[in-house]
């Protein structure tokens, strides 16, 4: 019954738009007091946060936030979208397609959903728009293009799913990066269906020379580079994921340095970005593991483990019946606060099930994209929103479904084809 009340008292907290963090904490910390007393549960509040902040692993997320915004501030992002556009832009619908493969190539080194968005938005949204292309497809590709930063590693909520399961992060990016390519093919079908529709939605572009071509490509190595120390370290054995969070760091701020983009400026609003970014995820964390303290408290996983057992229910079914509450959550929170809330309950009964923990760590996180661009909320689509302010809420919306059913579509090929997500790192094991 106290679990029960702890539930309903946090969703009547995140209607009333109580910070996530503040909901969580305050949620668990009631909960445990009424279990355990409030000596117990105020110890724990220290003990969490004082673990939070001191793991090691931790030290991953504040690394790689400051590693995109020292890319998303240099300008890096620019060379890549050229670099795309000069391969593909002619097409009809090729600007778009250009966006969405940025989108993923910027996403692979920010590990920012938010940060793609906002970054492509000013970036590839005038481009389109001096082309003719409509509102709808041209915002609906940068949002769900968006999108990608959450799974194509190094990816903050990876990250995050491994520090709450204890899965081997450097396996989890491993495992997002089929299902990250398969979402940019998916994304790139969605604009072709678009344009084969209402072939004036996306103009083609102009065809460039084939110097300008190799000049665009060739201005695209920083990012290639930079992904591949990052992820080749990793994979080689040369460091470990937190190891390679700090040279990857390190390595975007010497680019910025090579290419003269260096600044006072740019240095404390990359800085800035990254202490405000990392403080909120921080407070996030603790707030969502006293929660998870009161869920285990409650014995919440041994309950539903026990109830599936009396119904009979098959495993697949219950994976799809998962899918459809994180479907439904979606319309009111976002991705991280989703995550954090929902995977302490899930994941036992996933393990009991004898389902891979890989597996279901990139199934949330695809899951779990869809929400970044579906009303009422879809942070993505407020983004774009905020940044292109002459641009209708409405209309992204009416921009992204195509994608949305894309990503519909990855989904049952995440669930009936595992191996799309296990190949990869068992292959490296």
């Amino acid at each position: 019954m106290i679990a029960i009340l702890a539930f309903l008292a946090l969703m009547v907290l995140l209607f009333l738009r109580t910070p996530i963090a503040v909901a969580t904490g305050l949620v668990g910390l009631v909960g445990l007091a009424a279990f355990q007393g409030w000596t117990a549960a105020f110890s724990q509040v220290g003990i969490i946060a004082s673990e939070t902040v001191l793991t090691y692993e931790f030290a991953v997320i504040p690394l790689f936030i400051v590693m995109g915004a020292f890319i998303a501030h240099s300008g890096i992002a620019d060379e890549l979208f050229r670099a795309c556009y000069a391969v593909v832009g002619h097409l009809r619908g090729g600007l778009a397609l250009s966006t969405i493969i940025a989108c993923g190539g910027f996403g692979a080194v920010s590990g920012s959903s938010l940060a793609t968005a906002a970054t492509m938005s000013r970036i590839a949204y005038p481009q389109m728009k001096g082309y003719g292309y409509n509102t709808a497809l041209a915002t609906g590709a940068i949002a769900a293009g968006g999108t990608l930063g959450i799974l194509i590693p190094p990816s903050i909520a990876l990250v995050f799913y491994g520090i709450m399961t204890e899965t081997d992060i450097s396996a989890l990016f491993m495992a997002g990066i089929v299902p990250g390519v398969l979402g940019i093919v998916l994304y790139a079908a969605a604009v072709f269906w678009t344009v084969l529709r209402d072939p004036d939605a996306g103009p083609a572009g102009d065809k460039p020379a084939s110097k300008e071509r190799l000049q665009a490509l060739v201005g695209a190595w920083p990012v290639v580079l930079l992904f591949g120390v990052v992820m080749g370290g990793i994979y080689g054995g040369f460091f470990s994921p937190t190891e390679s969070a700090g040279i990857g760091a390190f390595g975007a701020l010497a680019l910025a340095a090579l290419r003269g983009r260096i600044s006072v400026q740019m240095l404390k609003s990359s800085l800035a970005d990254g202490i405000s970014t990392t403080v909120s995820l921080m407070m996030i964390l603790i707030g969502s593991f006293l929660f998870a303290n009161l869920v285990n408290v409650a014995r919440v996983p041994q309950a539903l483990v026990a109830m599936i057992e009396t119904l009979a229910v098959p495993p697949l079914l219950v994976i799809f019946l998962i899918i459809a509450i994180y479907v439904v959550l979606g319309c009111v929170l976002e991705s991280i606060s989703m995550m954090l809330l929902t995977v302490p309950v899930f994941y036992p009964l996933i393990i009991s099930l004898g389902f891979d923990p890989i597996w279901f760590g990139i199934l949330v996180v695809v899951v779990v994209e869809i929400s970044l661009i579906t009303p009422p909320i879809g942070l993505n689509v407020f983004i774009l929103n905020a940044v292109l302010r002459d641009v209708q809420l409405t209309e992204i919306f009416r921009g992204v479904v195509p994608f949305i059913v894309a990503d519909v579509a990855r989904v049952l090929l995440v669930v009936f084809i595992p191996a799309l997500s296990l190949t990869l790192p068992y292959l490296l094991k």
